[in-house]
């Protein structure tokens, strides 16, 4: 307006000055100028705006330790407060500790019929560089350092008996072998080749030291381990290692990725290749994984991650960082009498003695635990459809109850021991309680993967509105600018609706004598600020 007001004080000032023409002219001009003024910033109702959710940026809730039961939510907690880092870290490891544990010995039948899920699970935290990490993985999975070496010290003169055998047994067959090429009677030859059939059936099995996780390996090596610990594994690690091997990094992007999806699934599993074979009936594999986000993003946004339902299998926990905000001279140890229960419950759950491979033990719902897990089943399968609020990840929240029940499974195994056989209310609530919690952290992880095509699509629309430097437009411009992106109307509307609910844009109909109503918007003017 100061284009056309002249610089004086006001109306009366102008006449006195002027004269009453100017004054008229002057109000002619203001007319002229709102007659000329877009639409859209006549029509647009005046808000204030919320502060907006970027895309990418997505908020997310956190998990306490309470969700974890009596000892192992303690310990949650004791971690947390020790290493001044987000709880969810800590509730993660945990659950991948239990899973370590009690994968392949048990499985939930949430119906109690031939439907079972697994105990395995996939977790994986991604937080900052310097949050800690290390700290908390450390301290959550002790207790199976711990019992590994108590095993293998146990072992010791046993793995050597049985190896000396072994070499012994190698070494005679192999001579045998000789003289049996060398013989020219066939007779001899015969007894020589029974003598070596009965070396290599008296021959000790290999006797290895129990192993319940590693931290870095190949898909082949993974196969191994499987076979060679009861047909179960688990890879704890907060380093980025795994995650690089199963994109294929190394071997041109084309990674097995069979022996992963199966051990999360517990189907049978067979390898007959050149040099190596291995059968598994029911493979277990767990993950408890504590990543950079950045290093997340780089690794496992490729189509192959999402394509093969990998990333489906994974419960995220992306927690708001605490660096910055820590206290330095805050020192608040691990009380050691809490250490000491925590290490005294994982070994009792582990026992004293590898567990010999055998049909898992059963866990079925109790009837409550069961009502209120298809409640939550229901709650998901409902939003997961077309313009559902799941519908950008529903390949993982299709996955979400059965991980729910899972975790149930294990929570109940921890409260009430190796003789429970039925999952509880209480433990249902629990796992439901964490299952609804995740679900902001997944789709904040697959917006960070790249993953949330409606999200990555909501970015480019952003990106387009902040070039223009315009505060209002109109949705048929939009679609004709990106018109490459959207050959689709129905998908720019997905992204315009995530910017909506996101507290991005406004959306708004202009009605116009004798024009057909016109869809604009008018953008949040924080995210001009923010570029």
């Amino acid at each position: 307006m100061s284009e056309i007001f002249p610089p004086l004080t006001d109306f009366n000032d102008l006449a006195a000055v002027e004269g009453l023409d100017a004054v008229q002219e002057q109000v002619a001009a203001v007319i002229e100028h709102a007659q000329h003024e877009p639409q859209a910033q006549q029509d647009a109702p005046a808000i204030e705006w919320p502060v907006p959710i970027l895309p990418g940026m997505r908020p997310v809730p956190e998990i306490p330790a309470t969700v974890l039961p009596g000892w192992l939510g303690d310990m949650a907690q004791a971690v947390s407060a020790c290493t001044q880092t987000p709880p969810a870290l800590a509730v993660l490891v945990g659950l991948g500790v239990l899973a370590t544990v009690l994968q392949r010995r048990y499985v939930v039948a949430p119906f109690g019929d031939s439907y079972t899920e697994p105990l395995s699970l996939w977790t994986l935290s991604a937080s900052p560089s310097g949050t800690r990490k290390s700290a908390v993985l450390t301290a959550m999975q002790a207790p199976l350092i711990y019992w590994e070496k108590l095993l293998r010290d146990r072992m010791r003169s046993d793995i050597a008996r049985v190896n000396a055998a072994r070499m012994v047994a190698k070494k005679r067959i192999e001579r045998l072998q000789q003289d049996a090429a060398k013989a020219k009677d066939a007779q001899e030859r015969e007894s020589l080749t029974a003598e070596i059939e009965r070396e290599e059936t008296d021959m000790p099995d290999e006797l290895r030291a129990p192993r319940l996780f590693t931290g870095d390996t190949t898909p082949e090596r993974l196969q191994a381990l499987l076979v060679e610990h009861g047909e179960r594994m688990a890879v704890l690690s907060d380093e980025a290692g795994i995650f690089q091997i199963m994109a294929g990094l190394y071997n041109g992007g084309a990674a097995n990725l069979d022996v992963f999806l199966q051990g999360h699934a517990g189907s049978s599993m067979r390898v007959d290749r050149a040099g190596r074979c291995a059968h598994v009936d029911q493979p277990a594999l767990s993950f408890g994984l504590l990543l950079q986000p950045g290093v997340l993003a780089d690794v496992a946004g490729s189509r192959r991650f999402r394509d093969t339902g990998l990333l489906a299998r994974f419960l995220f926990a992306l927690p708001v960082s605490t660096v910055g905000k820590r206290d330095v001279r805050k020192h608040a140890p691990i009380p050691q009498p809490l250490r000491d229960e925590y290490e005294y419950q994982v070994l009792r759950l582990l026992g004293d003695e590898p567990v010999a491979v055998g049909e898992p033990v059963v866990l079925v719902l109790s009837d409550a635990a069961r009502e209120v897990w298809l409640d939550f089943a229901q709650a998901i399968e409902d939003e997961q459809g077309e313009g559902g609020q799941y519908e950008a990840i529903s390949d993982w929240t299709s996955k979400l109850p059965g991980a729910v029940a899972r975790v149930a499974a294990l929570l109940e195994l921890a409260a009430s021991g190796l003789h429970a056989r039925e999952v509880s209310h209480a433990c249902m609530d629990d796992a439901i309680t964490l299952g609804r919690l995740l679900i902001p952290h997944a789709q904040a992880a697959f917006a960070l993967l790249g993953a949330d095509q409606v999200d990555v699509d909501a970015d480019a629309v952003l990106r387009w509105a902040r070039g223009r430097g315009e505060a209002v437009f109109l949705r048929s411009e939009c679609h004709q600018a990106m018109s490459g992106r959207f050959r689709d109307v129905e998908r720019l509307k997905k992204a315009l609706d995530r910017l909506e609910v996101n507290h991005v844009l406004q959306g708004f109909v202009v009605r116009e004598k004798g024009k057909k109503p016109s869809q604009r918007y008018r953008v949040n003017p924080a995210c001009f600020l923010s570029t």
